[in-house]
């Protein structure tokens, strides 16, 4: 089964894969239900963008084919991705800081809060969330807020994840989810009173683009608030070690590349947004860092089920999940390639807390741009 290029064939692909009527919940059950040659195909059309070489010899052509193909390469990431982040951190596919005696929840649903009160968020307002995900984001932020939120992705089955957990929540009035490429937004201009984005522009092969359609998207006056993915003044590029620990963030979380945090806010100006408030919020002296649930050390949980959460990280539930996996894929109930899935999941969180260990990368580099009243 080859992968679709089309939204209607997404979306017929997705449900053939996903089973979208009968979704379930848990990671076994969502595994198991997998159509098992779509399965096998994506995970297959995923690594293909990845040549496996040595980063400091990868190509310029190499690199370019990736960003070219960012849509598919990305969708094809969340396709086999999202129901291991589901199980592993919630419906909240961001990090965050921690607090002393504050649980793992508490302290996501707080970075989100940060962020809506960056925006002036009220209860008239339409504001819009760039990459929502699962939908758990705008979910709190609007029973936070009492503004209404629509969410754009790009991943079908994403949306329906969302969908459903609005119904859930009662919030089917106050959501929206709509499908679709952040680079080519399909909404009129002026749209919108705020916008945000959670850790999910990153999946953007050059940040003008996407930086840009927010602001033509957005209001004059209105405020674009994000948290960006990016490597620190302290990464280099010349550096192997570096790079071999940048090279396993991108690959094995769908990014086609990362960029330094002074792009990231250059791009912001570019697209004509006028600076509010630029800010690592990774650099701080919290006794609690932002990675530690991916450390698998139960030193800084903080709470009964803080040790759950941080137990799937650990080695031995790591070797959980991959004995269950990999037996589940070998004697033909578990689609091939969810083995390889959690593979790849477990270099991410490896790098990801290299990369925090070092300060080479950050999660948060929290922009708040404008758009001017007179545009």
């Amino acid at each position: 089964m080859s992968i679709p290029e089309s939204h209607a064939n997404d979306l017929a692909f997705s449900e053939t894969l996903h089973d979208h009527k009968n979704s379930r919940d848990g990671l076994l059950s969502t595994i198991l239900s997998k159509d098992k040659n779509a399965f096998e195909s994506v995970v297959n059309n995923y690594m293909s963008y990845w040549t496996g070489k040595d980063p400091m010899t990868e190509s310029e052509e190499e690199k370019e084919a990736r960003k070219n193909n960012y849509t598919n390469m990305t969708n094809s990431y969340y396709n086999i991705a999202t129901d291991f982040y589901e199980y592993g951190w919630g419906e909240s596919f961001h990090f965050c800081r921690f607090g002393i005696s504050e649980n793992f929840y508490q302290a996501i649903a707080r970075h989100e809060h940060y962020l809506a009160m960056q925006l002036n968020a009220k209860p008239d307002m339409k504001i819009l969330d760039i990459g929502c995900g699962v939908g758990g984001p705008a979910r709190e932020i609007c029973l936070f807020t009492g503004a209404h939120v629509t969410g754009i992705n790009n991943n079908d089955y994403q949306i329906s994840r969302a969908k459903k957990g609005a119904a859930r929540r009662g919030l089917e009035k106050k959501t929206d989810f709509v499908k679709g490429n952040f680079m080519a937004m399909p909404f009129e201009d002026n749209t919108f009173d705020a916008i945000y984005a959670i850790e999910a522009t990153c999946h953007a092969p050059v940040l003008d683009g996407v930086y840009s359609q927010a602001f033509r998207v957005l209001k004059p006056g209105g405020l674009f608030a994000f948290y960006e993915w990016c490597t620190t003044d302290k990464y280099d590029p010349t550096n192997p070690e570096h790079k071999r620990i940048i090279r396993g963030v991108e690959y094995a979380d769908g990014i086609p590349e990362l960029f330094p945090t002074h792009v990231a806010l250059q791009a912001l100006k570019n697209a004509g947004f006028e600076i509010e408030f630029a800010q690592d919020l990774a650099i701080n002296d919290d006794p609690i860092p932002w990675y530690y649930p991916l450390e698998g050390t139960f030193k800084d949980a903080q709470t009964l089920g803080d040790y759950l959460t941080v137990f799937r990280m650990t080695k031995f539930g790591k070797f959980c999940t991959r004995a269950l996996v990999g037996c589940l894929e070998k004697i033909g109930i578990a689609p091939t390639g969810s083995l390889q899935t959690q593979y790849v999941l477990e270099t991410a969180a490896d790098c990801l807390v290299e990369g925090g260990k070092l300060g080479i990368f950050t999660p948060m580099f929290l922009m708040v741009g404008r758009k001017p009243f007179d545009f």
